[in-house]
């Protein structure tokens, strides 16, 4: 997330001028930066770094002794070479922020910059999510004589708000997306293959008298029963396929670009991994099955992604109707 650094004076005194007065006093300064809890480094007009604090060599794991007078800063933050927020400052290119760091948002003005963003840190030893701020200081005349960057670690809040999104998308039993994540993965996929005119397919995956498997092994059995059958059903997915628990013992596959035929093939593979796990059952086939309906459309201004449901839906109920434990196709592909 970026946004501009606003800056303005807190009485009559001219910014630059109350800043040239602070900067000037190195001692002062020093003793400042140092007593703060918040990383802070400074860099002067040649990029050089002029100021490391103690909560900045905390941060990094880069002593100050070390860092000082160098413009080494960057290694700190990034495996490979790249400008900070304050460098850019330096160099007045702040309208570069969105190719130089493409996590953040809009660029900023001149005057300063602000970002949200995941830094390697490879001196601490893991990434970091960190908000950035960096503000140039003047001199009595107004020429930028140094910049000033200051750091906050966000990493646990980051990761906190990364597990709450992930509550509500992912279903709680079997780890596999939820019915929300899935319709609102459909309607995506369904207007890029709009766009790209190409085919959309998806399977529908039932499993065979699991009421009886529940019955028979209580809700814990039946519980893992479904987190076995969700296992399976994943290994079969490439990296742009979804599957996510439809609902109760019912599982929806979407398959980005994939014609019916390629749809036939995972789901003929899926079947048969599942019935490989040999889950025992009291049903007359002895093991857990499941049957799957497959339908595929190009999506179109006459069809839409609810269509697509309805017809994997409809092949369901009839690969249930003539026996189970097998995949079934549109009728018009069928027939």
């Amino acid at each position: 997330m970026l946004k501009t650094a606003s800056h303005s004076a807190a009485s009559g005194v001219p910014a630059h001028a109350a800043q040239h007065a602070l900067i000037g006093d190195g001692a002062f300064v020093g003793q400042l930066m140092e007593s703060l809890s918040i990383p802070v480094f400074v860099l002067d007009r040649d990029a050089r770094v002029m100021i490391w604090n103690r909560a900045c060599e905390q941060l990094t794991g880069v002593p100050a002794s070390e860092i000082i007078g160098t413009g080494e800063h960057w290694r700190s933050f990034y495996e490979h070479r790249r400008p900070t927020l304050a460098d850019l400052v330096l160099q007045n290119r702040t309208e570069d922020v969105r190719q130089i760091m493409p996590r953040t948002a809009q660029p900023g003005s001149s005057t300063g910059l602000c970002l949200e963003s995941w830094f390697d840190m490879p001196r601490a030893g893991r990434r970091r999510y960190l908000a950035a701020d960096a503000t140039p200081i003047y001199d009595a005349h107004g020429n930028l004589s140094a910049v000033v960057e200051t750091l906050r670690d966000l990493t646990d809040e980051k990761m906190a708000q990364v597990a709450l999104e992930q509550l509500a998308t992912r279903d709680g039993l079997t780890g596999l997306a939820n019915r929300r994540c899935f319709d609102d993965t459909l309607h995506a996929e369904w207007s890029r293959a709009l766009r790209q005119a190409q085919p959309l397919s998806l399977l529908m995956v039932d499993v065979d008298n699991f009421k009886a498997y529940n019955d028979a092994n209580g809700h814990l059995g039946g519980d893992e029963c479904l987190k076995r059958i969700a296992r399976a059903v994943a290994s079969e997915m490439r990296a742009n396929d979804l599957v996510a628990r439809y609902g109760g013992e019912e599982f929806a596959v979407i398959l980005p670009n994939q014609s019916l035929k390629g749809a036939a093939i995972v789901a003929e593979r899926i079947r048969c991994r599942v019935e490989a796990l040999q889950l025992p059952s009291t049903a007359p086939t002895r093991h857990v099955t499941v049957s799957i309906g497959a339908a595929t459309a190009i999506a179109g201004p006459d069809n839409n992604a609810s269509q697509l449901v309805a017809t994997a839906d409809a092949a369901l109920y009839r690969a249930k109707h003539l026996g189970r434990n097998r995949i079934s196709l549109p009728l018009s592909e069928a027939a």
